[in-house]
């Protein structure tokens, strides 16, 4: 099998995928586009540890994690097949990489099913989970990612999960696309010219040299995953960007590809 790419996704609210205003088609056509992995390595912004911790649920329960939402939402379920060989395999790399790891069972939270129940809706892609860990820093992500870089070249698609700004306080939710607040276009600029220019140095720094930084993310767990995806990714890779507009008026979604 040829070396899979690794992604970022913006998940947007929980409501992506019963919220017909919001892009929520797209996710599956991006699907369309990679190639089928025989299973899924997941990093999401909402479960966050002191650790690494990759789950290894047989059948990983679907985590409502959130409130204050129509019925619908919580009626949905995600029941793919857990991953617990990969999850396993990702704690034996980032052992070896010196990043202590534990391992045990753990759910889907909403940043990791909502996007796949749109991009896999058979659910028939085994999924395992890996906690991010909010209180260290890009760097650390990136060289978690640099670890599980073997798993893409045997099968797994390598998924971070978050959104590319990410500022709630900010955020107005009578707004409509065209009400985008200017500083996030100012940020996502710059942070996808240092993508594009494979500027890891800069990218690391990003809440000293991004443009309103601290504005777009006043805690940077969204943000965290995907220095992870970077990591993952060849040291020459290609840079897709599917843009999906903002919403919220500070809410931007992004999704990169970083491919091989």
């Amino acid at each position: 099998m040829s070396r899979l790419p690794s992604l970022y996704l913006s998940h947007g609210a929980p409501t992506l995928p019963i919220d017909p205003a919001m892009p929520s088609a797209e996710f599956a056509t991006l699907a369309t586009r990679l190639p089928r992995p025989r299973a899924i390595l997941m990093l999401s912004a909402h479960w966050g540890t002191d650790m690494p911790v990759a789950s290894t649920a047989d059948a990983p329960e679907t985590i409502h994690d959130f409130y204050g939402f129509p019925r619908a939402l919580y009626e949905l379920q995600y029941r793919a097949p857990g991953a617990p060989d990969v999850a396993r395999e990702a704690a034996a790399l980032l052992g070896a990489a010196g990043i202590a790891t534990q391992a045990q069972p753990h759910g889907l939270d909403h940043g990791a099913w909502v996007p796949l129940l749109l991009m896999y809706p058979q659910a028939d892609v085994p999924v395992a989970q890996l906690s991010i860990q909010p209180h260290r820093d890009p760097a650390h992500h990136y060289a978690v990612g640099r670890a599980l870089r073997p798993l893409a070249d045997d099968g797994v698609l390598i998924v971070g999960s978050g959104q590319i700004t990410h500022n709630l306080r900010a955020a107005d939710f009578g707004a409509q696309p065209s009400d985008a607040d200017p500083r996030v276009a100012e940020f996502t600029d710059w942070f996808e010219s240092r993508l594009a220019a494979r500027d890891i140095e800069a990218l690391l720094d990003y809440r000293h040299l991004a443009p309103h930084a601290a504005y777009m993310h006043p805690t940077d767990e969204h943000l965290l995953p995907v220095f992870a995806s970077l990591g993952a990714a060849t040291d020459d890779y290609t840079l897709e960007i599917q843009s999906l507009g903002t919403f919220q008026k500070v809410l931007a979604m992004t999704n990169y590809v970083f491919g091989g």
